[in-house]
C-alpha cells in the first residue's frame, strides 16, 4: 500500500495544487488528509473545492471544526476570514467531517491524538510558544485501544516519525499550507509545501518526507493584503517575523 500524507492545508490553494501535482506523478494508492483545510488569509473557497474535488480518507482538524461549530463573533481573525469567505454548504461539510478513521486494520488517522484535536501529539507546547519533542511515555500512552501499525497526526506542521517500543510508527507529515506560527513556535526554515510518503513493503512502512515548491510568493502577498503579516512573512521565508 502506498500512501500519500497531507494535513494542514490551511486554505493555501497554489501549495495544494503544488502537492496534487507532484502525487499524479507517483500515482499513491490512497491520499489521506489530516485536516485544517482552512483558516487563514488566503483561499478558503478555492481550498475547500479543490479538497472536494479529489478522493481521499479525510479526518476533521480543530480549525475545520472551529469554523462549522464557533459562533463568529467569537472566531479568531483567522477562522473568521476562512467562515466569512465559505458558503454554508461548505462550512457543514467542513463539520461533517469524522474525528477519526482507519484504513484496513494498520493504518490510523487523527488530526491531533486520537481523543483531541487540539492536542500535539508529538511536541509538548511551552508557554513560551516554543515546541520540544513530547516524552516517549506520553506519546505512546494515546495509542492506548490503538492495534494499527501506522498512526497518522497533524496539527503541529512539524514533519515528524516517531518509532515506539513495540515497532509502531506514528507520522506527522507536516504542514502543505502553513509553514510557520505561534510566538517562536514553529518555523519550518523553507517556505515550501510539505507532505509525506508512506509505502508498505512486506512487513515494515518506508517513510519519505517531500517538500514541494510553489508560488509562495504570491500567497504571502496575499497574507499581507489581507492584514496578517505574521503569515506574510512565514510564507515568504518559512520564518518567523524577528
Amino acid at each position: 500500500m502506498r500512501i500519500a500524507a497531507i494535513a494542514d492545508i490551511h486554505g493555501n490553494a497554489p501549495a495544494l495544487a503544488a502537492v496534487l501535482d507532484d502525487l499524479a506523478r507517483l500515482d499513491p494508492d490512497v491520499i489521506v488528509d489530516l485536516g485544517d483545510v482552512v483558516s487563514g488569509p488566503l483561499w478558503p473557497a478555492e481550498t475547500v473545492a479543490m479538497v472536494r474535488g479529489f478522493e481521499a480518507v479525510r479526518v476533521r482538524g480543530n480549525h475545520d471544526r472551529e469554523v462549522a461549530e464557533t459562533p463568529r463573533s467569537e472566531m479568531d481573525a483567522s477562522d473568521g476570514f476562512a467562515a466569512d469567505h465559505l458558503t454554508r454548504e461548505d462550512i457543514a461539510w467542513l463539520g461533517a467531517l469524522p474525528e477519526t478513521a482507519t484504513i484496513g486494520e494498520d493504518v490510523f488517522l487523527c488530526h491531533g491524538t486520537p481523543a483531541s484535536d487540539s492536542t500535539y501529539w508529538l511536541e509538548d507546547g511551552a508557554p513560551d510558544g516554543t515546541m520540544r519533542p513530547r516524552p516517549r511515555a506520553d506519546v505512546a500512552r494515546e495509542t492506548a485501544g490503538i492495534e494499527a501499525g501506522l498512526m497518522l497526526c497533524g496539527h503541529s506542521h512539524v514533519p515528524r516519525l516517531v518509532r515506539l517500543d513495540d515497532g509502531r510508527l506514528i507520522l506527522n507529515p507536516g504542514s502543505v499550507g502553513r509553514p510557520g506560527f505561534g510566538a517562536g513556535g514553529i518555523e519550518a526554515g523553507h517556505p515550501f509545501a510539505n507532505y509525506a510518503w508512506a509505502e508498505r513493503r512486506g512487513a515494515f512502512w518506508t517513510v519519505t518526507f517531500r517538500c514541494v515548491p510553489f508560488d509562495h510568493a504570491d500567497a504571502a502577498h496575499r497574507a499581507a493584503a489581507n492584514g496578517m503579516d505574521g503569515w506574510a512573512a512565514a510564507l515568504r521565508t518559512g520564518w518567523l517575523p524577528g
